[in-house]
């Protein structure tokens, strides 16, 4: 008789006094011994087991020395037999144990068996034993067997044991079996009451009340259990896939990967995922999944038309949405001529695969589940219909993962290729309901205009300084370049045939080139581009056959030509590179500043990247549903962007030495005062001021970057400087609080009042131009937060 002694004896406070005790079945024994069953079968034995429990009684009245399970093991096994039946001994998962301490001492063969497999160091342990539920569970097995409360807190138990055969855990659930087992009460043991009773249902996590009402070893308990084992791995591992599918994350896939092994005994059973594409008449790995896929790892585009998939998983798999097997992937390679798939596999060493395709989306899209086993027929046709279960949670996870990415692409298009901000957002959800509402009982139904009156405007940019000139130069630097190369080739051409033709083309030549660096007009590009193409290349084409090198010098020409657009593209690029840099950088910046700036107060914000960044914003109480809205918000977003403009300028300033093309910003702000309208315009599809009174304010936006101080020719936007336009004296009061206060910071210099030239349409503009102080070493990470300023200033 095998004997397994837990650990948890030891370990755990219980209110029971555990006694190993025969006296229930040595009763059913003594029953058969009785006169009336005397022509039983069951008589004759049963008084030769009585006449042996008789001779040891311990077997009887019970022990708590667990050594004597192995002194009379042979005794407890006759005694146990009729519970273990001979011919369920291979087919039962069974064992005699004691309650609550999980210390087993008979088996059935299968039993044995599976522990026998699991290897000489395993241990068997509850998975889910928690010291305190199991105190408590005792607790309430004395309720109902003393006192006659029934409280149903009944939890199966789990062991985790592995199969050391195929190299994968197989999972079991428990059954106790108490029928055996008898609880008395000592003199220690508290009387318990309906109340008391009551209250300990209130408290089931109060585990001093419990040990007050059921202190340790208050009650003996005798006899023994009985525990059955149920194989419940497939329907473990069906939970347990669910709940990795429901968690999702970037260790997914070797997590389900690792239920598949044990769902199926398979230890090195690989799993693959892959999303195609059946649009476009192409099969396409999404970016997330190429490590994933078993069958596109070599690529992530593969062509549906191509020999890679033979004609029945071209019909099965994508076109009927079937699973499909592949027992032996080496007979499969034969009967399709070893096509591109059977290779693939086979140098993965893949010999059988199950595909399962799933309907990711409404437009065909499939993702593909692959299963796979490095052995021939380990996966075959009998055993995919174990996925019958599974094959569900995974379809309603593809589903559920397929509208959480199109839930991140409509946010994405949200964020970045429409107006409709976050902040207004609920305004346009209210016009949808309200339409959808409405189109029930009226299919003329027409949406809401989206109007926001009395808001207050902000507007700011940092225009990069010359952007216009500095292209052009970048241009002209480029087609000089272009045009000596082509007379370098030229003049070589003269030396070895002395063709009157090279000279009338180099002639032509130069003349471009004089009247290139003389300064562009509009077309020139176009015009020497179009001579270059037509009269210059055919004569190159010649030059490239009379000598190799010849051929070298135009070799040398065609290779400093840019390949897409065929001309020498050298400055223009390090300018165009220049401004993305600076564009770039700009709009993060101010991006996840506004972010910090939305937890003043939600407010409309647009930003657009030009040669430069420009942004509007707008701030009222009709933008926010849920917030009161006061002045002093507006005050705030006023001075953040003050700062915010500060910062920026430090930043382009910064960048300065990372840019191929020196660069500088100039930044201005507009103040404006009163409150607007602003309205979505739907076929532009943004927001535009609304009324004829507000058009002045987009007048000026547009024109302002190009006003010149009054009485000069200077501009008011210059590097350097921070230029703040207002009309009313007022808004410059308030200004220069917030100048002073970044003057005292070191942040901002000297301040100039100024009026500017009337533009059309807007005039008697007036504008404070302020100094920016750059700071040596810039770090974008360490600049102050909205919340910092607040504190500064109420400081």
């Amino acid at each position: 008789m095998k004997i397994i002694e837990s650990k948890l004896v030891a370990e755990t406070d219980l209110p029971l006094q555990l006694n190993v005790s025969f006296n229930k079945i040595f009763d059913l024994f003594k029953k058969y011994t009785d006169i009336e069953y005397a022509k039983h079968p069951y008589h004759s034995s049963a008084k030769k087991m009585v006449q042996l429990i008789n001779k040891h009684p311990e077997l009887n009245n019970g022990f708590s020395d667990y050594s004597l399970l192995e002194k009379y093991k042979e005794q407890i096994d006759l005694l146990l037999n009729p519970l273990f039946p001979e011919p369920l001994l291979l087919n039962e998962i069974k064992a005699a144990s004691i309650p609550f301490s999980f210390t087993s001492f008979k088996f059935s063969n299968r039993f044995e068996n599976i522990l026998k497999n699991a290897g000489d160091n395993f241990e068997l342990n509850v998975r889910n034993f928690e010291d305190d539920s199991m105190y408590i569970m005792a607790c309430t097995f004395i309720l109902s067997y003393v006192y006659g409360f029934n409280v149903d807190v009944k939890r199966p138990f789990y062991f985790d044991i592995p199969d050391g055969t195929t190299g994968t855990m197989k999972y079991y659930r428990t059954t106790f079996n108490a029928d055996f087992s008898d609880i008395t009460a000592t003199k220690n043991a508290p009387i318990l009451t309906e109340k008391d009773f009551k209250e300990l249902l209130n408290n089931f996590d109060n585990i001093a009340l419990w040990k007050e009402k059921f202190p340790p070893n208050s009650y003996i308990f005798k006899g023994f259990g009985l525990i059955s084992l149920f194989d419940v791995t497939s329907e473990e591992m069906l939970s347990s896939i669910k709940a990795n599918l429901l968690e999702g994350g970037k260790d997914l896939i070797p997590k389900l990967q690792s239920n598949l092994r044990d769902f199926y005994s398979i230890k090195d059973l690989k799993l693959g995922y892959s999303i195609f594409d059946n649009i476009n008449t192409k099969i396409c790995e999404t970016q997330v999944n190429k490590s994933n896929s078993l069958i596109l790892n070599h690529g992530t585009e593969i062509n549906c038309d191509s020999t890679y998939f033979c004609n029945s998983i071209m019909q099965k798999v994508f076109k009927n949405h079937e699973t499909f097997v592949i027992s032996d992937v080496a007979e499969y390679g034969l009967k399709t001529n070893n096509n591109l798939f059977s290779q693939n596999l086979q140098e993965n060493n893949i010999q059988s695969i199950i595909l399962i395709p799933i309907k990711a989306t409404n437009n065909g899209d499939l993702a593909l589940l692959e299963i796979a086993s490095p052995r021939a027929y380990d996966l075959n046709s009998v055993n995919i219909n174990k996925l019958k279960d599974i094959i569900p949670v995974f379809e309603a996870a593809v589903k559920r993962t397929s509208e959480e990415r199109q839930n991140i692409l409509e946010a994405t298009i949200q964020e970045n290729y429409t107006s409709i901000h976050s902040s207004v957002k609920w305004r346009f959800y209210e016009a949808a309901e309200k339409y959808h509402a409405a189109r029930q009982n009226n299919s003329n139904a027409k949406l809401d205009e989206i109007v926001f009156n009395e808001v207050y405007p902000l507007f700011g940019q940092s225009d990069i300084k010359g952007s216009s000139t500095a292209r052009n130069e970048a241009i002209q630097e480029d087609l000089t370049t272009q045009l000596t190369l082509a007379i370098t080739v030229l003049k070589d051409a003269c030396k070895t045939e002395r063709l009157p033709i090279y000279n009338e083309l180099m002639f032509r030549v130069s003349s471009y080139l004089i009247d290139v660096k003389k300064g562009l007009n509009a077309g020139d590009e176009i015009n020497i581009l179009d001579f270059l193409g037509r009269e210059i290349y055919p004569v190159f084409n010649h030059i490239n056959n009379i000598s190799t090198e010849l051929s070298k010098k135009v070799s040398v020409y065609m290779n400093r030509l840019d390949k897409d657009l065929n001309v020498v593209y050298e400055k223009r690029k390090e300018y165009e590179n220049s401004v993305t840099l600076l564009n770039d950088k700009l709009a993060q910046f101010l991006d996840n500043k506004q972010k910090q700036a939305q937890e003043m107060f939600p407010h409309y914000f647009e930003r657009y990247k030009t040669d430069g960044v420009e942004y509007n914003m707008y701030i009222g109480q009709t933008i926010t549903k849920n917030r009161k809205f006061d002045s002093l918000y507006l005050y705030n977003l006023r001075l953040w962007q003050l700062q915010t403009t500060y910062e920026m300028e430090n930043l382009a300033f910064y960048e300065r030495k990372n840019m191929q093309h020196d660069l500088q910003v100039a930044s201005l702000i507009l103040v404006h005062s009163n409150a607007m309208a602003i309205k979505f315009r739907m076929d532009e599809k943004q927001f535009d001021v609304d009324g004829a009174y507000n058009i002045r304010y987009e007048i000026i936006k547009k024109r302002i970057d190009k006003a010149n101080i009054k009485g000069t020719n200077e501009r008011l936007t210059v590097p350097g400087k921070i230029a703040i336009v207002y009309s009313q004296d007022k808004d410059a009061i308030e200004y220069i609080k917030y100048i002073n206060y970044l003057q005292s910071k070191n942040q901002l210099g000297k301040i100039e009042f100024l009026e500017l030239e009337d533009l059309q349409g807007a005039s008697g503009l007036k504008a404070l131009r302020v100094e920016v102080k750059y700071q040596e070493n810039f770090d974008v990470n360490k600049t102050i937060t909205f919340n910092d300023l607040i504190k500064e200033i109420e400081a």
